[in-house]
């Protein structure tokens, strides 16, 4: 039931907190941090944003732990509306972008209902930002033209996932599978189902743009036993594609540390 008020001095930002790394922050997501009373926070934004709220600002945690705690997406909503009717700015902080999986949508449907003013801030996300960590391009010139990105799970039946893999399998081009290592063996049988080499290069990317970022790299046809001997878990991005293999050329660990001792502060 949508609710009227005489008067509303509560709002929303619904900012993307990035893929990991602090520093890949947008100065708009910072500036609003500072400014919030009320910020609820997911699982993976990492400590060092939380430092850049108001010391005075209420911290609830909203998020979702593999195998742990898992706050229901009708109770973030509620709360995001309910912080609003009392006044407060609410800062909802998401990792990735909220609109890239992040349910931002259905947040901002829920606070229009209310007549609750609200913005989007968008974030980078994961599906491009990890693989370039990696040095893994999603698109390149000569190689592919085109990427999609898709869920691993998600609200769909299991066998509606399995059609999008299988039809995206055969479109081509490079896949970009978030939320995909808990069926990571079923999303490669749908593949080799659908046309895609067993010699196609692939990566699993962990805790991407981040210092505990690793990286197991093979074919489609050997990922996942390799990924099960080097013990990858989530967060990880899986990367389908033969832009994988420019990553032996792209990829300048090297350098990004000698990079990362010339610019600290």
């Amino acid at each position: 039931m949508k609710l009227e008020h005489e008067q509303l001095d509560g709002s929303v930002a619904l900012v993307g907190a990035g893929p990991g790394d602090p520093e890949l922050l947008t100065m708009r997501a910072a500036r609003l941090l500072a400014a919030a009373d009320v910020v609820l926070y997911d699982h993976l934004v990492d400590s060092q944003i939380l430092e850049l709220c108001h010391p005075d600002a209420n911290y609830v945690f909203v998020g979702k732990v593999p195998d742990g705690p898992r706050t229901p997406q009708s109770r973030i909503n509620e709360l995001l509306v309910a912080f609003a009717l009392d006044g407060h700015f609410v800062v909802r902080l998401k990792g990735g972008d909220p609109f890239v999986f992040g349910r931002g949508g259905e947040e901002g449907i829920a606070l229009a209902e209310y007549n609750i003013p609200f913005e989007v801030v968008p974030g980078i996300s994961s599906c491009i930002a990890v693989p370039a960590s990696a040095g893994i391009p999603v698109t390149h010139r000569g190689v592919t033209t085109h990427f999609s990105v898709v869920t691993g799970f998600g609200a769909k039946t299991q066998r509606e996932l399995e059609q999008t893999w299988g039809l995206l399998g055969r479109a081509g081009g490079t896949l970009v599978f978030l939320m995909g290592v808990r069926r990571l063996d079923r999303i490669v049988e749908v593949l080799l189902a659908n046309d895609r080499s067993a010699d196609t290069p692939v990566a699993l990317v962990r805790a991407g743009t981040t210092a505990s970022q690793e990286t197991c790299q093979a074919t489609l046809g050997t990922i996942v036993e390799r990924a099960r001997e080097q013990g990858i878990t989530s967060p990880a991005t899986f990367v389908v594609g033969e832009v994988v293999s420019l990553r032996d050329i792209l990829d300048q660990p090297q350098v990004r540390a000698h990079l990362a001792t010339r610019v600290a502060v």
